[in-house]
């Protein structure tokens, strides 16, 4: 429950001791992008917190019961996975743009780790609903999957223009909550 947490902080603080960052404007990998003021420290929190969830996604393997299929949490592992490689090994380039190969898998494996996990939402709605008491995460899980689509699409739709930081907040804060929630539910079922 931490990682979204430190993801959220993470990007709330970019924006008060960078000075010329702009919430609205700019994306949160802009904060760890090439060259970026604080590159080793917004790099440094955004791994600690996909470390967290990459972690916390083996452990939802194993915590929710009732048995059933283990390809929801597999692609949480592996969208978790891609998601501790890119601040490590993939920051966008200089000024948060898209010129070499490692700035341009930056934007693919985001856009590949996204689709992952809508994959597990509905996997895991297949999973969870069944089982006593993981209903409403069931229902949280296939819901999630449509709003998910439309905010990755107003995203591509703005990206590049004046708000599109703005409308990335929301979809990874989107991200963020069921995160958090899917977590919640790992806690106080086990």
């Amino acid at each position: 429950m931490l990682s979204p947490i430190i993801y959220t902080l993470a990007w709330i603080i970019g924006g008060i001791i960078q000075k010329d960052y702009n919430h609205v404007r700019d994306d949160v990998s802009s904060l760890f992008a090439v060259g970026a003021p604080n590159k080793m420290l917004f790099q440094s929190l955004f791994s600690i917190g996909s470390a967290l969830s990459f972690i916390f996604s083996f452990g939802l393997i194993w915590g929710i019961e009732g048995g059933g299929s283990i390809a929801g949490p597999i692609l949480f592992v592996l969208s978790t996975f891609i998601g501790l490689l890119v601040p490590l090994f993939f920051p966008l380039d200089e000024g948060g743009e898209l010129v070499t190969i490692r700035g341009k898998l930056h934007l693919i494996l985001i856009i590949i780790s996204g689709i992952f996990v809508m994959s597990s939402m509905i996997l895991l709605w297949l999973r969870t609903k069944a089982i006593a008491g993981w209903i409403g995460f069931a229902w949280f899980s296939l819901v999630s999957v449509p709003v998910m689509l439309i905010l990755m699409a107003l995203s591509g739709i703005f990206g590049g223009g004046p708000y599109m930081g703005l409308v990335e907040r929301f979809m990874v804060s989107y991200f963020q909550l069921y995160y958090f929630v899917i977590s919640l539910m790992i806690f106080l079922r086990n």
